[in-house]
């Protein structure tokens, strides 16, 4: 029998919300849901759910505060924001305090579902990689999610370390946008879901590992190409 993944939906628009229930029960999920922020987090730090959709604006505690008292709890919890918001900075702040995505509203169903599909694939299957990468002057600790440069510890989200692994094994070239979208974050080609999620991951990713982020060394764009690594290993 196929697993049941379970499902916590915080949104705090009653329609909206009755109708993810729908959708993500008619799909066999098995679904919790609220409108309130103080229950969504209670809810959320509960360890009980295999991914999180998560409204930015709650009544109580918005979903950034949400989203950011869960990752201080568990690095591991898959987290899709849901936001009106479409302004870079407001995708930027959810990207770092550890969402796996987000989706602006209004949003495509059949959409949601394959962004929450791809998610639960790629959490619940992982790469399988060294446990410890040389980047040259950063050692990456895959198991404790930590960086190393000059005895300075940098934490990592989850996504930014699949990100890394798979660069690392494919160093020897450069890797599109395209397939990082397929192989790291497990969307389908086929869907064709634009997302700028690789260029925002890559930035805050380099904010740790490079000594100039404006002058990338280790994690480098090629023109036309997309992005590559340059390491020793």
């Amino acid at each position: 029998m196929k697993k049941k993944f379970n499902l916590l939906i915080v949104e705090d628009e009653d329609a909206i919300r009755c109708g993810l229930e729908d959708v993500f029960v008619f799909h066999g999920y098995q679904v919790t849901s609220t409108g309130d922020g103080h229950e969504g987090l209670r809810l959320g730090l509960s360890g009980r759910h295999d991914l999180i959709l998560l409204d930015v604006m709650l009544p109580g505690v918005d979903g950034f505060e949400i989203c950011n008292r869960i990752r201080e709890r568990d690095r591991d919890q898959a987290i899709i924001m849901l936001t009106a918001k479409t302004a870079e900075e407001d995708i930027i702040t959810g990207l770092s305090l550890g969402a796996d995505d987000y989706v602006a509203k209004p949003f495509s169903v059949a959409q949601l579902v394959l962004r929450v599909e791809a998610v639960l694939r790629r959490t619940r299957g992982g790469l399988e990689q060294e446990n410890t990468l040389d980047l040259g002057g950063v050692t990456v600790d895959v198991l404790n999610l930590t960086a190393t440069r000059d005895d300075q510890v940098l934490a990592l989200t989850r996504r930014e370390l699949e990100l890394v692994q798979y660069l690392w094994v494919n160093r020897e070239r450069p890797v599109s946008r395209e397939e990082l979208l397929n192989k790291v974050w497990g969307y389908s080609r086929e869907a064709q879901i634009e997302t700028r999620t690789v260029d925002i991951h890559v930035a805050k990713l380099r904010r740790k590992i490079e000594p100039d982020p404006a002058h990338p060394v280790t994690l480098i764009t090629v023109r036309g190409a997309g992005y590559r690594l340059l390491a020793d290993g």
